[in-house]
């Protein structure tokens, strides 16, 4: 920095104070004493951002693997090790080493909005950055429609919303005037609990659904129910009669009977600012477009966007297919797979300065629920989704039909003949796409327990316990084996201790004939029988027990899980494809 520049701290730019550090081979956050002191995390006590010439050396002292690269005439240089060898002086060092990976954690943070979703890398910058980044964040209370934390070995699902609510300058061309903010963009990500592949299902915006009543937090701290509506856009499920973004997950329950666990949630200027902080998205057009509409100018073949262009790109639907709102959200998904490339690539991840800026305008773009409102969260989730492969990573749409009810088709309604399995895959943690499996002799010693001999219905005795059914479903079971199946020796025995998401059947080894007559009768795959310890009954004698989790679906109705997707209309993330 020139002399000029040291007296004008506020010309300084946060990525600047990046340095790599010879000595570990690592970028480390460098505050000197002329550094800005807002907008960035302060030095540690006893090293003043303001130390004055008169000041002792000692009070200057910068905090340790925080001093400068060279040091200047009020900064000692940096301690020598006894007997290592001395630094060259500046100006003459040879033969610089390449420095080591950087062990600094990334923090990964997947942002939503009218894009969708983006991966975003960011280098940590230690405790006091997170709570920075922190600040930016806004969060919504969405009460019992999602979970209050985060876990690390579940699957889980993020709704995805993009609304077209128009703030900031230059978004008057877009969404509608006044609006509150709709669920514009909406895409539903399932990550597997072996974070071997993910599914990113889209919604339609125009999709006919019945919203449901929607209990929501107001700012005084009080809850009103937002009473539901029938047959109506499933984008008027935010923001319309002042739903908040947990009523558009109460929703997405109703219309696949996926549950949400969390939300992310963004406007227009996220797709800006996340676009022109990486340098731009690679796009692909299969024909030259000039859309009047969107005012989007490409050329055929590929080029990068970024900025308004790029949100004139993802919102552009006049020059795609058949200019409808499904057209657009194909373009929308090979968007996202490439803006995924380009954030999970060396270019990216090895840049600080790009990284710095990624850190800032994803975090003031998000909106997410309380359960992940925090950076250290939001670090968690990212980790855990950076482990799931590009080529793994599956978008595709709900399957749905015109509106048979409409002469001139504006909305669509759900394919009852193909949707239902699309949504049961994703229920049951199926993988779009082929993955290796990690644990094949696993699967195939779940896979033999059903293997074997079958007792008669009226040697089976088993005791029930509700672990998350709906009322009354133990004693529905009872009843159903009692009357309908013939197992006499059968007790409902009340709620069990803790609920389960699945229902299991616990058994000890000279009961497993007995297990597998149970798992034929419920229509029970391999992974719910639980071979372990039995229980004494009423009459103590030794007992299955049959646990009724929350996937129960009624007695008599099977349980059995799909062990492979349906073949649906979709893209990978690792694939470039040229919109048309």
């Amino acid at each position: 920095m020139d002399a000029q520049g040291r007296g004008r701290a506020d010309n300084i730019d946060p990525a600047d104070q990046w340095v790599l550090n010879p000595n570990t081979g690592e970028y480390e956050l460098r505050l000197t004493p002329s550094a800005p002191q807002s907008g960035v995390p302060r030095p540690r006590r006893g090293s003043p951002a303001n130390a004055g010439p008169g000041a002792g050396t000692r009070a200057r002292r910068a905090p340790e693997r925080e001093s400068p690269a060279t040091p200047g005439p009020d900064v000692p240089g940096p301690r020598r090790r006894r007997g290592a060898p001395a630094e060259p002086p500046p100006g003459r060092r040879k033969g610089r080493t390449k420095p080591k990976k950087s062990k600094a954690k990334k923090i990964l943070l997947w942002t939503g909005g009218s894009m969708a979703f983006v991966l975003v890398a960011v280098s940590a910058a230690g405790y006091l950055y997170l709570k920075h980044l922190e600040g930016n964040v806004s969060t919504t209370d969405v009460g019992s429609a999602g979970k209050k934390g985060f876990s690390k070995d579940e699957a889980f699902n993020i709704l995805i919303i993009g609304t077209d609510k128009r703030t900031g300058k230059g978004n008057e061309g877009y969404g509608d005037k006044g609006s509150v903010g709709h669920a514009d963009t909406n895409i539903l990500l399932h990550v597997s609990k072996d974070r071997t592949n993910a599914t990113a299902l889209s919604i339609p915006r125009d999709l006919i659904v019945d919203v449901p009543d929607c209990p929501t937090k107001q700012p005084d701290g009080s809850e009103k129910v937002v009473p539901g509506t029938q047959n109506v856009r499933f984008n008027t499920s935010l923001g319309q009669d002042g739903r908040d973004p947990g009523c558009t997950m109460r929703t997405v329950k109703a219309v696949t009977g996926i549950s949400v666990d969390h939300f992310m949630m963004a406007d227009f200027n996220a797709v800006k600012t996340l676009t022109s902080a990486v340098g731009g998205v690679d796009v692909c057009v299969a024909h030259a477009v000039n859309d009047k509409e969107s005012h989007l100018k490409l050329p055929a073949g590929k080029s990068k966007v970024e900025g308004e262009q790029a949100l004139a790109f993802v919102r552009t639907r006049h020059s795609f297919g058949n200019q409808g709102d499904l057209d657009r959200i194909k373009v929308q998904q090979q968007f996202l797979g490439s803006l995924m490339r380009k954030m999970s690539s060396s270019d990216t991840l090895t840049n600080p300065a790009k990284l710095i800026s990624l850190a800032e305008a994803a975090t003031k773009a998000l909106t997410v629920d309380t359960g992940i409102g925090n950076v250290s969260t939001l670090k968690d989730v990212a980790l855990e989704l950076k482990k799931v492969p590009t080529k793994n990573i599956t978008f595709t749409t709900v399957p749905v039909l015109d509106n048979p009810a409409e002469k001139v088709k504006a909305t669509v309604v759900v394919n009852q003949s193909q949707a239902p399995a699309v949504f049961d895959a994703i229920k049951s943690d199926v993988s779009f796409t082929a993955v290796k499996q990690k644990e094949k002799k696993e699967k195939a010693d779940v896979a033999a327990r059903l293997k074997g001999t079958r007792s008669a219905a009226a040697d089976i005795r088993v005791d029930i316990y509700n672990g998350g059914a709906p009322g009354g479903s133990a004693q529905e079971t009872l009843n159903w084996l009692q009357n309908t199946e013939g197992v006499p020796k059968s007790s409902q025995l009340g709620n069990a201790a803790a609920p389960l998401s699945k229902t299991t059947v616990e058994y000890s080894p000279d009961q497993a004939d007995q297990a597998r007559k149970l798992a034929d009768l419920m229509g029970l795959s391999a992974s719910a029988l639980k071979p372990g310890k039995s229980e004494k009954n009423s009459q103590g004698l030794p007992a299955i027990v049959l646990t009724l989790g929350k996937d129960f679906k009624g007695a008599g109705v099977s349980l059995t899980t799909p062990t492979k997707a349906p073949e649906v209309d979709k893209s990978t993330a690792d694939k470039t494809v040229c919109a048309s």
